[in-house]
């Protein structure tokens, strides 16, 4: 469904992405690992094409996502970056009904179906008691659903996530990544995020991508990737790995500082 291939991303004449390749298929749930500054959510904003890439190539269902008008790709993807704001006086529904607009022209109206998905929107995201809430009163899990409904209006084949578990307590973490696995299996939509706990990564994925320094160390399965010797070569810390049955994704227990 998305296919990196041998992308760079530079800045100031720096090469952040070098030479990445990987790729994404329809269902999956990926998520995107790596130590802070490694490259992981600018990667994700080139995959939005919220930033170029100025090597190599993205493709989204075959086509150069380069050739893809942005308006079109608003309505198969979706982005959320880690911090999103609204202004004060808004509410909700009005929030969740800006995921409409790729669908319309140029200063056309929502119509009753727009709002029957909507409305919709709001039900799949446990929202609907909070439509006329003002979103800067939600909770910060509350406020992260209401962005992932107003995604979910847009109706995408797939939705980007950069880190959206980050500033949340542990329950609202939970909320939020329970709501994308549903997402996922009830939808079959397509996630890729980016992820900084390990434990949520190996829990949540059916592929994870490991980025260091702006190059890919690793791709596959949460229980091919998540290694003790992945973890002290990348994240410079001695690790147990828990192999536990029926459970989705290894538990990782961090230890110590690696020397």
């Amino acid at each position: 469904m998305i296919t990196v291939d041998s992308i760079s991303i530079r800045y100031e004449k720096n090469d952040i992405i070098r030479n990445f390749s990987f790729s994404v298929q329809k269902g999956e749930i990926v998520s995107i690992i790596g130590p802070n500054g490694s490259g992981k959510s600018t990667l994700l904003k080139a995959i939005s094409k919220f930033i170029p890439y100025h090597m190599g190539s993205v493709k989204l269902e075959g086509i150069e996502l380069r050739s893809i008008k942005s308006k079109q790709l608003a309505r198969t993807m979706c982005m959320l970056s880690q911090k999103n704001q609204t202004p004060s006086d808004m509410n909700v529904i009005d929030l969740v009904s800006f995921g409409r607009y790729p669908h319309k022209k140029w200063l056309e109206k929502l119509n009753n179906d727009d709002m029957d998905i909507v409305h919709w929107a709001l039900e799949k995201t446990h929202l609907s008691n909070y439509k006329d809430r003002l979103v800067k009163s939600l909770s910060g899990g509350e406020s992260q659903r209401a962005w992932i409904a107003m995604a979910l209006a847009q109706r995408p084949k797939i939705l980007l996530l950069d880190e959206p578990t980050t500033y949340l307590d542990i329950s609202h973490q939970h909320e939020v990544l329970e709501l994308v696995r549903e997402l996922n299996q009830e939808m079959g939509m397509t996630i890729v995020m980016v992820l900084h706990d390990l434990n949520q990564a190996s829990r949540y994925s059916d592929q994870v991508v490991v980025v260091q320094s702006g190059e890919k160390v690793m791709h596959g399965t949460p229980e091919l990737v998540m290694t003790r010797a992945m973890i002290k070569d990348v994240y410079q810390m001695n690790a147990e790995v828990q192999y536990i049955p029926l459970e989705k994704g290894p538990r990782i227990h961090l230890l110590s500082t690696a020397k």
